[in-house]
């Protein structure tokens, strides 16, 4: 063999092994039988307020302890209890200058089973021109205590009616926030709201590992475990949503990536690992989980959404949301140099995805709280239908992206990096 072919050889072999030894040990195996279990008929869906979901729920706290798992401060086991309110048989009429108006204008969010808003009862006021930011606005006051009349410009209707589709978390206590699409800005106006108010238990399962030299400042890995439970049998007498991808993939990468971290027990910050109970309701679970922190000791969330698919660009590739907000995709893709996997920007930014899911409630915060996906939103042909199912998934790639999640985090999990705060405008 010539010199120059053997050099180039021994080099080739030399970055093949030290490719290898960067590479997470998480078996595509166990990566298979967690989806296997989380996605069955038996988990029923995993609906709210069924016995199917209180199963995976009792099944991710089981793995949480196998890794070694420590429940979070305050809590005494991997359970976090809490109630919601949801609204029922809403009904509203209000007329703005003496003029009716229709419901559909009207966005309201409050605790109350009747609610009368008029000039006289003091609340704050906040105006909306054309040419402001909606998001920015809607996610700023959804979360408020406060009473507040929201008036938005009715240039932003299309806007509008697109978060009014948007089912988000009320919890009690918090303070009565009405949104307005209106052209002008009335003397007058006469809100009236009933609604049957129906309270449900829900719970997250949740567990750490402590920092060694950084305890108080937390990682986060997360996804939600719910889905859309039972519904009418489709031609093959088939009725389970099952949601293998959505997002029991997610919860695969959350548990596996626990069990990964906890075997390696070399993190200098602390690391949180989540699963959210209602996000298709409205994200109640991530809420709830994230008033429990202090937004300041929240180094990065990684929110896992959905991966169980092949992304636009192939294999070994997934897109983050909010990429621009921080860097902190910048620093996942730069622990990933000798690896073929690629982290690109969000490529659906018309669909809000960066504020619509777990990871909204701590970037909206300034938290770099970012989700991660590969689903093609503009084509995932079994998205939200009977034919999620494990059969439909790439668990071979899906082991793929998991692994390269596992690895991009290192160096924010050891305190070497730190990501910056989100940008929210």
């Amino acid at each position: 063999m010539p010199m120059r072919l053997f050099i180039v050889t021994i080099l080739l072999a030399i970055y093949s092994c030290a490719r290898a030894q960067l590479l997470p040990e998480i078996p595509e195996s166990e990566v298979n039988r967690i989806e296997k279990t989380l996605s069955s008929d038996d988990m029923q869906g995993r609906k709210i307020n069924t016995p199917g979901i209180d199963r995976a729920a009792a099944f991710i706290a089981k793995e949480f302890q196998e890794a070694g798992l420590k429940p979070l401060s305050g809590f005494v086991d991997y359970y976090q209890l809490f109630s919601i309110l949801d609204p029922q048989s809403v009904e509203i009429t209000a007329s703005l200058d003496g003029e009716v108006i229709s419901s559909k204008k009207i966005l309201a969010y409050s605790a109350d089973s009747s609610l009368s808003v008029t000039p006289e009862d003091n609340y704050e006021k906040v105006y909306l021109r054309k040419g402001g930011n909606l998001t920015e606005i809607f996610f700023k006051y959804l979360d408020g205590k406060r009473n507040v009349l929201i008036l938005i410009d009715t240039s932003f209707a299309v806007k509008f009616e697109r978060l009014a589709k948007i089912h988000l978390p009320q919890f009690s206590g918090s303070g009565n926030r009405i949104f307005l699409l209106t052209s002008t800005d009335p003397k007058q106006y006469n809100i009236r709201i009933k609604q049957k108010i129906r309270y449900q238990l829900l719970k997250n399962v949740a567990g750490m590992i402590p920092g060694k030299s950084r305890p108080e400042e937390y990682v986060i890995f997360s996804a939600h475990y719910d889905h859309l439970g039972i519904g009418k049998p489709d031609a093959t007498g088939d009725s389970v949503f099952n949601g293998a991808n959505d997002d029991a993939s997610g919860t695969t990468a959350v548990i596996t990536l626990a069990k990964y971290f906890s075997k390696l027990h070399n993190n200098d910050r602390t690391i949180i690992f989540a699963a959210f109970t209602a996000e298709e309701s409205g994200e109640f679970g991530s809420a709830y989980f994230s008033r429990q922190l202090e937004p300041d000791k929240v180094t990065a969330m990684f929110n896992i959404e959905m991966i169980g698919t092949e992304s636009k660009w192939g294999l070994n590739s997934a897109y983050i949301t909010g990429y621009e907000k921080s860097d902190m995709g910048q620093i996942l893709q730069k622990n990933l140099t000798h690896s073929r996997f690629r982290f690109y920007p969000d490529p659906y930014p018309e669909q809000m995805l960066f504020l619509r899911s777990d990871n909204a409630t701590l970037a909206k915060l300034g938290v770099p709280a970012h989700t991660i996906s590969t689903s093609k939103m503009d084509n995932e042909k079994f998205y939200h239908t009977r034919g999620d199912e494990i059969g439909t998934l790439d668990i071979s790639n899906m082991t793929e992206i998991i692994r390269a999640i596992g690895l991009s985090a290192q160096t924010i999990i050891s305190g070497q990096d730190t990501p910056t705060r989100v940008r929210t405008n």
